[in-house]
């Protein structure tokens, strides 16, 4: 039985708390290093030093250049930014912008303006697995498409796409398009190379890591002709106007840094954890799993995310019945769980009603432990057939 006093925190896709080091820098910066980054006295420029480091960070993680990267405000504005800059810079080759039927609302609905400012938006379908059908992107393909958005980990399944494979797809089909791939759910927790990889927009968020909220970036290939979304005082190279969160952006870089540590044993650990904690819940009557789990060759589920649907109870009075015991999990995105209306997602992966209905999203971080996972299963196998007995037939 779960110790009501104890916390278990499964929803870090939402956001996850900041490490101690990380609210450390962030303080130190907006007690001591406040100064103006854009001030030619001492203090603009410590402030400034803090920018360049943070820079440095993330060119070293991405392999990329220092003028390839601007500081927003998180993922929301990062792909906002890659939609409308993205479409734009294509405009003079076509309007065809094509989008992941799966995308995060901060890709769907720009996109959805893109169609009222004329643009021509179409959706690629996934697989049961949440996977981009690749032989569908292809004949979707042509010289007019200018732009395609594909998010690297999905926010509620978590299903991995196959960046490099569907950018080959572009460059081969549409000269003219751009790559934008949605990285909110994925840095930090797997290797991003944009230049291997063939990404020509890259958005990351800083409190999906342990990092502050408020804060993200934007990686924009040295090869892409984009033009300014945000106007004013002309910073960061006049690409994205406004004084800089120096105390976030010092935040985000130092968990980037902390994340990147111990990447690969991190990412094997938590594959393990959630193995058995799959085993576990598959062992449950009416359980069923959406989305991509352990198989042959590479996996294709990231390990920090697991949706899955417990047949026969509605998703929130599960959740409330684990949040009872201290146990926090999540009905889907925290960007549309507030909605009555079924997943997308899970609708375009062809679940039926009943799985959507009744799933639940646990995500993870580095820090969940063997332990936490166990009474979360307990405590699962202990709701079930109760609330199963109170189910209106």
């Amino acid at each position: 039985m779960t110790d009501t006093n104890k916390e278990i925190y499964l929803d870090h896709a939402a956001t996850t708390p900041a490490l101690p080091e990380v609210a450390g820098l962030v303080v130190e910066v907006m007690t001591q290093g406040y100064g103006n980054p854009s001030s030619l006295h001492h203090k603009g420029v410590e402030a400034e030093n803090y920018l360049r480091a943070a820079k440095e960070t993330f060119a070293r993680i991405l392999k990329a250049e220092e003028k390839e990267l601007l500081f927003t405000s998180g993922g929301t504005e990062s792909n906002n930014m890659a939609l409308f800059c993205g479409a734009h810079a294509g405009r003079n080759f076509g309007k065809k912008v094509l989008i992941s039927c799966i995308e995060h609302p901060s890709v769907a609905e720009p996109a959805k303006e893109l169609t009222r400012l004329g643009y021509e938006v179409s959706e690629i379908p996934v697989d049961e697995n949440g996977i981009v059908k690749l032989d569908v992107l292809s004949d979707m393909l042509d010289n007019e498409t200018v732009l395609v958005s594909v998010m690297l980990v999905n926010n509620e399944v978590g299903s991995i796409q196959p960046a490099a494979q569907i950018s080959a797809l572009i460059k081969e089909k549409a000269p003219h398009a751009l790559f934008h791939v949605d990285g909110v759910q994925a840095f930090g927790k797997m290797e991003i190379l944009p230049k291997r990889m063939g990404i020509d927009l890259l958005s990351v968020s800083g409190h999906k890591l342990h990092g502050p909220k408020g804060v993200g970036l934007l990686y924009v290939s040295s090869a892409c002709k984009v033009k300014p979304f945000i106007f004013g005082g002309g910073q960061q190279a006049g690409m994205r106007s406004g004084t800089e969160n120096v105390p976030g952006i010092a935040g985000f870089a130092k968990a980037a840094e902390l994340a990147y540590a111990n990447l690969v044993a991190d990412r094997e650990n938590m594959y393990a954890l959630k193995d058995a904690f799959v085993t576990r819940l598959l062992a449950l009557p009416d359980v069923v799993v959406n989305g991509p789990t352990a198989g042959d060759g590479e996996r294709s589920d990231s390990p920090y995310m697991l949706n899955a649907s417990f047949v026969g109870v509605r998703s929130e009075v599960l959740l409330h019945s684990l949040e009872d015991k201290g146990i926090y999990v999540s009905a889907g995105s925290a960007c549309s769980s507030h909605k009555r209306a079924p997943s997308k997602v899970l609708s375009s992966m062809g679940c039926k009603k009943e799985q959507m209905d009744s799933a639940l999203r646990f995500s993870f971080s580095r820090m969940t432990t063997q332990e936490e996972l166990e009474e979360t299963a307990q405590a699962i196998e202990e709701l079930l057939p109760a609330l199963r007995r109170f189910v209106r037939r």
